[in-house]
């Protein structure tokens, strides 16, 4: 299996598994706590533990990553690219601690970036035809799923925080009511 799609699975599982101990702690499950765990999950794995990942890659293995995009290696650009995986990385990981606005952007930083990537690589592959596995392959892949799906996680959390606050709202006036 090639090495993009680890992230991916290894971030499912982990979601699941936690999912599965929380049952068997008998927590409570509701619908927001399972999205509230994938996205966690999502935001903490794929994206930090994945872009640090990225980041030794672009700064360690730059040559050995540079030819697996098809470029050229020794460019000061895969240094910059490094150091903002490095950054994109330590958000994803701050999400463990920081919740609220903090995984919007995030999310935002993360999915402009990786949706950007794509952009270059297949711009890449139309001008240049490089096909090169790094370039076209299952990292290309994972750039444009990896946002799309943390979007979507993000927005279903976010209306889901808001239906829980209305509803709090609507119990606590009924129970004023009562009185």
């Amino acid at each position: 299996m090639d090495f993009a799609y680890v992230f991916f699975f290894l971030t499912i599982f982990v979601a699941i598994l936690y999912i599965f101990i929380s049952k068997f702690k008998n927590k409570p499950l509701g619908k927001k706590r399972i999205v509230e765990i994938f996205l966690l999950t999502f935001l903490v794995l794929s994206v930090g533990i994945g872009s640090i990942w990225a980041f030794i890659g672009h700064y360690f293995l730059s040559a050995q990553v540079a030819a697996s995009i098809g470029w050229a290696s020794g460019n000061p650009f895969q240094q910059e690219v490094a150091f903002a995986n490095l950054a994109i990385g330590v958000l994803g990981v701050l999400c463990y601690w920081f919740r609220g606005n903090f995984w919007t952007a995030t999310v935002i930083s993360s999915s402009i970036f990786l949706l950007g990537d794509s952009y270059v690589h297949i711009m890449n592959m139309f001008q240049f035809a490089n096909y090169a596995p790094g370039n076209a392959g299952s990292v290309l892949y994972m750039d444009i799923i990896g946002p799309i799906i943390i979007i979507i996680l993000l927005i279903v959390y976010r209306a889901m925080e808001k239906e829980a606050i209305k509803n709090s709202i609507k119990s606590l006036e009924n129970s004023l009511k009562k009185e």
